[in-house]
């Protein structure tokens, strides 16, 4: 295997046969990485049967990607459905087996990965000594996790831990917006990606993989840590990991080599026959008097400005305090600090560049007060980080109408959170958001209650924009 991609399976220590299997290797004639874990579902006849042709199929259908990779993934999902589909016709005794997997093509050159995934195994991102999972489980009990009603803890110990919603084979037709999930994201020198069946994220917490990814040490040595680890903690059900590492050095900085004896020094070593300690001890004498002047000077005079600039917010403090001040937020990307920026300072009617052609990257919720606002998108799409969990857009209960048009909101659990029913959307896709907007009800506590809580939000879908 490449040195920035490596894939494993262990039968486990409690079953007698291995229904998992994976891929890990490049796509032909491209620097584009290959992975894919696939886990055949258990409690039916030939679960590694439906696990094998999955894989055959996924890979002679990506063996050459189309223009657009995420549509040839869903494709290569949809080709591996129809054939366990038909085999199940064939055969009376593999007439229920299914499987399901997490498939990901990193592009390694661009700084980046699409993802599609059906069914309980996962994908996790590790970024900055921090691991984040991507995926979410197609199970009840992985909705219960997802949405923070049970820890990891008691996920992995549940009774009904292992019951599935999705899979290849349960349903002839997976054209369904949200029977795959698929999304993309950035991939950054130094991340990597894991994949892995529910035979390692069963066994083992988010912190112990932390703690093995963390090692310096190749892809082999780890993979092989976290099998060893699930094995282990109890090793009952089959193991499989991919990892694939984005293995380009950051951009550094070049340090300048600092000065370690003055011009003036230098010459004066070099015209006179002095002692050079009583010349160095001379010219640091005569720096220290000089900066002492400069900051006595400064201070009276930053002193004077401070106290000008106080008696002016006194005689001013009731207009300065309607004056919008934008917020400055850590480590926006460009289009994102643009895009905020916008909304803060700009006028209530504002517009995307129509020549944006790359997703904004939302790295922490774009948080709106505006009284009204009306976002033209221009066809741009807000798409989530993946170290990123919070909601996308988040509307105080102060916006009294909120626009939105022509935007697509993608990868977010919450798309729009808010607080009120100011929000009207026109030509709004939501791709991949679990909840595309939520409504935060504000209630009075400790007293009692009366009324109802709307059960409408009054939107309804398209099929072409109008």
């Amino acid at each position: 295997m490449g040195e920035n991609y490596f894939g494993i399976t262990d039968t486990g220590k409690l079953r007698n046969n291995n229904e998992d299997t994976f891929i890990a290797r490049t796509i032909e004639n491209t620097e584009l990485v290959l992975a894919c874990v696939i886990d055949g579902v258990g409690g039916y006849n030939g679960g590694e049967v439906a696990a094998s042709l999955a894989r055959d199929t996924i890979f002679t259908s990506l063996n050459k990607t189309s223009a657009s990779i995420m549509d040839s993934m869903t494709e290569a999902l949809t080709n591996a459905n129809e054939i366990i589909q038909q085999e199940r016709l064939k055969s009376n005794e593999n007439r229920q087996m299914a499987c399901v997997l997490t498939l990901a093509i990193a592009d390694i050159t661009g700084n980046k990965f699409y993802y599609a995934h059906i069914g309980d195994t996962r994908l996790y991102l590790f970024r900055d000594d921090t691991l984040v999972k991507v995926t979410h489980d197609h199970s009840f009990v992985g909705l219960l996790e997802d949405s923070g009603r049970i820890t990891e803890y008691a996920a992995m110990n549940h009774p009904k831990r292992n019951e599935i919603d999705k899979a290849l084979g349960f349903d002839a037709d997976l054209n369904s917006n949200d029977y795959i999930e698929t999304g993309e994201s950035p991939f950054l020198p130094g991340d990597i990606i894991l994949l892995c069946s529910d035979g390692l994220s069963d066994m083992i917490d988010n912190n112990c993989m932390t703690s093995i990814l963390t090692e310096s040490e190749n892809l082999s040595s780890k993979a092989n840590k976290l099998i060893t680890a699930a094995n282990d903690a109890g090793g009952k059900d089959n193991i499989t990991v991919v990892l694939v590492h984005n293995n380009k050095s950051p951009l550094k900085q070049t340090a300048t080599k600092p000065v370690t004896v003055s011009k003036k020094i230098a010459e004066t070593l070099n015209q006179q026959s002095v002692d050079p300690e009583e010349s160095i001890t001379e010219e640091i004498t005569e720096r220290t008097t000089t900066q002492t002047k400069r900051t006595t000077f400064l201070s009276v005079l930053c002193f004077c400005l401070g106290a000008a600039v106080l008696w002016l917010l006194y005689q001013n403090h009731e207009k300065l305090k309607n004056v919008a001040v934008p917020s400055i937020k850590k480590n926006m990307t460009l289009q994102e600090q643009t895009f905020f920026d916008s909304i803060e300072t700009g006028a209530n009617k504002m517009q995307i560049a129509s020549q944006v052609n790359q997703p904004i990257l939302i790295t922490d919720s774009i948080i709106i007060r505006r009284d009204s606002l009306f976002i033209h998108g221009n066809g741009a799409t807000l798409l989530r980080d993946s170290i990123y969990m919070g909601p996308g857009l988040m509307f105080a209960s102060s916006c009294k109408y909120i626009l939105l048009d022509s935007l697509t909101i993608e990868n977010f659990d919450v798309g729009i959170l808010m607080q009120n029913q100011a929000l009207h959307l026109k030509n709004v896709q939501f791709k991949n958001c679990r909840i595309p907007v939520q409504y935060q009800f504000l209630l009075a506590g400790d007293t009692f209650i009366n009324g109802a809580i709307p059960d409408s939000l009054y939107f309804h879908s398209d099929s072409l924009p109008q």
